[in-house]
């Protein structure tokens, strides 16, 4: 079994940061592209940011320049910093991954739990 737990998330001001976290944990083999989705109220979860393994990324549009996706591999940890927030921003925010776990050859798509993420004043 494959595991993927978050953490960072919270209530901030608009303009205000946020680091969130994301560590892949269980029976692992490899992972290959890591990611953030967000699904505000009553809207479609949409991407937010991707990294390959070798650390190749991709933005949506609208947290370019704002946020900042990483990984560290040792630790099978994906990161996003979060910045000049926007009510906008508002969502549950979840973690996604590539896994190849040891029981098998087959890469599977795993997700976390999900964070809420409340800018607000």
């Amino acid at each position: 079994q494959v595991q993927l737990v978050e953490s960072g998330g919270g209530l901030v001001q608009p303009g205000g940061s946020l680091r969130l976290s994301c560590a892949a944990s269980g029976s692992i083999f490899s992972i290959n592209a890591m990611g953030w989705y967000r699904q505000a109220p009553g809207k479609q979860r949409e991407l937010v940011a991707t990294i390959t393994r070798g650390g190749s990324t991709n933005y949506a549009d609208s947290v370019k320049g704002r946020f900042t996706i990483s990984r560290v591999n040792a630790k099978n940890t994906v990161y996003l910093q979060m910045n000049s927030l926007k009510r906008e921003d508002t969502a549950v925010y979840y973690c996604n991954a590539g896994v190849r776990s040891n029981a098998g050859t087959r890469m599977y798509d795993y997700w976390g739990q999900g964070t809420q993420v409340t800018v607000s004043s």
